[in-house]
């Protein structure tokens, strides 16, 4: 069974960073890409970002230039690095696993709130 565990979310003041990380277990199949959505109360889970698994990388334009996404093949481990933070990034973050036929996995979601 897959297993998604994501780690780093919090509380964290407009301009500052939180690092984001998602381990997955018990892949059995071949991934596409892993990346990051987001969802706040009442509006669509969007993405912020995903990586393939060689490497290239996709992002949210809301977000471009202020995180970075990467990733540990050997591990099946995705991370996101989130720097310049604003309250708009408020959200619960939610990472995924895609795999070749385009199923999807997700994690259990971490908040992030920015806040002063």
């Amino acid at each position: 069974q897959v297993q998604l565990v994501e780690s780093g979310g919090g509380l964290v003041q407009p301009g500052g960073s939180l690092a984001l990380s998602c381990e997955a277990s018990g892949i059995t199949f071949t991934i596409y890409n892993m990346g990051w959505y987001r969802q706040v109360p009442g509006k669509q889970r969007e993405l912020v970002a995903y990586i393939t698994s060689g490497r290239m990388t996709n992002y949210a334009d809301s977000v471009k230039g202020r995180f970075t996404i990467s990733r540990d093949n050997a591990k099946n481990t995705v991370f996101l690095q989130m720097n310049s933070l604003k309250p708009e990034d408020t959200a619960v973050y939610y990472c995924y696993v895609r795999a070749l036929d385009l199923s999807i996995q997700w994690g259990q979601g971490t908040q992030v709130t920015v806040s002063s």
